[in-house]
């Protein structure tokens, strides 16, 4: 038996991770990457430099391939197509993808599939902004580019017309969301293979930090358990109805009256479910492996009460590798994962996970590490 080969196209962090989740399976990686030096190209054994924007690479690059999938949204959707035409199979496939990769189409489609979300509309100019605003509670309003954004990239929370003018200057079409009132933000996260076996994983809790993912505790500490449930009944359900195959995280607003709505969709590994290295039976990155080459799902359950991830920013502080002295003497059971990347101020360079029966004492634990990483704690 010729054990497959998995392309991926994209370099960074989350391919570096999905293929350490296939080393132990005997699963062959080959790479698309931008640079020699992106986070998976640096241990990726096959690794083809190149544009995923040109249709003729990413052709190139499928050559001997037995599955293509991803660690970003961002290839175009006709070359996706074109690919399928050539007899190679995509995973996520384009037409679900594209509801990752355009806000509007994911809107249309889960206001379609009956998955509620916040109000919502595209809007033409910043004039049209105030009629959406006096159409609802009035400003704030936020505005998102339909395309591109990540991080709290090509997201605008403005107070006026005014405000409003900046995201048009992108020359792309502008979605225009309620600020919603909500409590806290939650993910599901869940997995889904290509004859439709699918698994949930806890419900977890997000906290961001200027737009960027600082923390996630996994289980979501005191959720309500039906709206736990409902909350993974709806990733579940959006999986299925828009044909996911592959890791999908959903991303939540628990708002003050007591209900979820939708705020984005990803489609590959992600950030709310890098607790799962370390703190579950199967990992995110293992099932997107499985699902991809539609294997056998693994079990997505947690293996201790609680689980934090919180993420390593880069600071002012290169040298974080000789913090692991104190880190690791500090807390055995402290895991850290690196992502080979050059430390830049509020840059993602990697994660810390901490697992165990006191929620607080795992939270206190893994911001000590995260911040002495970093260089923000220093005893």
């Amino acid at each position: 038996m010729t054990f497959p080969v998995v392309g991926m196209v994209g370099g960074g962090q989350l391919a570096r991770m999905t293929h350490e989740a296939g080393i132990p399976l005997g699963i062959r990686f080959k790479l698309l990457s931008d640079t020699p030096q992106d986070s998976a190209a640096q241990v990726v054994s096959e690794v083809v430099v190149g544009d995923y924007r040109d249709l003729d690479t990413l052709r190139d690059f499928a050559r001997g391939c037995d599955v293509i999938t991803f660690d970003h949204e961002h290839v175009p959707t006709e070359h996706l197509r074109a690919l399928e035409a050539d007899g190679i199979p995509v995973r996520p496939g384009p037409d679900a993808l594209v509801h990752a990769q355009d806000k509007g189409v994911m809107r249309a489609r889960l206001d379609a599939i009956g998955i509620p979300c916040p109000r919502h509309r595209i809007v033409a100019d910043p004039e049209d902004v105030v009629r959406f605003a006096g159409e609802g509670d009035g400003f704030p309003v936020v505005l998102k580019t339909v395309r591109g954004g990540y991080d709290g990239k090509g997201v605008w929370v403005v107070e006026t017309a005014e405000e409003a003018a900046e995201p048009f200057r992108a020359g792309v079409p502008v979605l225009a969301e309620e600020k919603v009132d909500y409590v806290r933000e939650l993910a599901a996260n869940v997995v889904r293979s290509p004859h439709g076996q699918a698994v949930a994983y806890p419900v977890v809790e997000s906290r961001q930090v200027n737009g960027v993912c600082d923390t996630v505790i996994a289980p979501a500490p005191d959720l309500d358990e039906e709206l736990a449930l409902k909350a993974e009944q709806m990733a579940l359900t959006i999986a299925k109805e828009l044909g996911v195959v592959g890791h999908l995280a959903v991303e939540l607003f628990q708002t003050r009256d007591g209900r979820i709505l939708v705020n984005e969709l990803a489609m590959r590994p992600h950030n709310s479910g890098h607790w799962t290295q370390d703190g579950a039976i199967t990992s995110q990155f293992a099932n997107h492996v499985r699902a991809v080459l539609d294997l056998p799902l693994g079990d997505p359950r947690p293996r201790t009460p609680w689980t934090v991830m919180v993420n390593v920013l880069g600071g002012d502080f290169p040298d974080m590798y000789s913090a692991y002295l104190h880190c690791m003497a500090r807390d055995p059971k402290l895991k850290i994962h690196m992502y080979g990347k050059d430390v830049k101020p509020g840059r993602k360079v990697g994660h810390v996970n901490t697992y165990g029966d006191d929620l607080d004492d795992v939270l206190e634990r893994a911001r000590h590490a995260a911040g002495y990483l970093r260089g923000t704690i220093t005893e």
